[in-house]
C-alpha cells in the first residue's frame, strides 16, 4: 500500500510540476477567452478551447513522460519515447476539432479520479494521467482495468497522433 500511495503522490506532484512549467490550470477554465462556445447543432465548430496534459510513467521510478496539448492542436512531447527526447508537432485539424468535442464532454467530470474514487493498483505497470479541465483521469496498463470510455478515446487519440505510448514498452 505504501508503494501505491508513494506512486499517487509522485504522480501528484508531477502532474503539478508539469502545470508550472506549461503555465497551464488545470482546474480552471482553461478556454481561450476569445473563443465562444458553438452552437450545438453547429457541427463544423467545437465546443471550447481547452489544454490537455498527458503524463505517464512506467514503474515506481521511471522517467516521467509528458505530453502537452494546446487549444490549436500544437503539442509538445517531452520523453515520450523514454530517450530524453523532447518533440513537438501539431494535430490535423480533424484530430484537433475531435479532441476539443472529447474534452468538452460534460460525461468527463463523472471519469475523474476523485469521481470515480480510482486507486492505483498494479505495481510496474504504464500509469497514464490526463490532465483536464474536468479533472485528473488516471489510467493503468493492467489486465483487467476498464479505462472510463471519454478519457480512453483522448488517450487513444493523443497516443496514436503523438510519440506517446499507450502500453508499456
Amino acid at each position: 500500500m505504501a508503494l501505491s500511495w508513494s506512486r499517487l503522490a509522485h504522480l501528484c506532484a508531477s502532474a503539478l510540476l508539469a502545470v508550472a512549467v506549461t503555465g497551464c490550470a488545470p482546474f480552471g477554465d482553461q478556454r481561450d477567452p476569445s473563443t465562444q462556445p458553438a452552437a450545438a447543432g453547429n457541427a463544423a465548430g467545437t465546443s471550447g478551447k481547452y489544454r490537455v496534459s498527458l503524463l505517464q510513467n512506467e514503474g515506481t521510478d521511471g522517467p516521467l513522460r509528458t505530453l502537452n496539448v494546446e487549444p490549436d492542436g500544437r503539442w509538445e512531447c517531452v520523453d515520450c519515447a523514454g530517450d530524453g527526447v523532447t518533440s513537438t508537432g501539431a494535430l490535423s485539424q480533424e484530430h484537433s476539432e475531435r479532441l476539443q468535442l472529447l474534452l468538452a464532454d460534460p460525461t468527463l467530470v463523472m471519469e475523474t479520479d476523485e469521481a470515480r474514487g480510482y486507486k492505483v493498483t498494479c505495481v510496474g505497470a504504464l500509469t497514464s494521467s490526463l490532465l483536464t479541465t474536468a479533472g485528473l483521469i488516471t489510467s493503468q496498463d493492467c489486465p483487467g482495468e476498464e479505462r472510463p470510455p471519454v478519457a480512453e478515446e483522448i488517450l487513444l487519440l493523443l497516443t496514436q497522433n503523438t510519440p506517446a505510448q499507450l502500453t508499456s514498452s
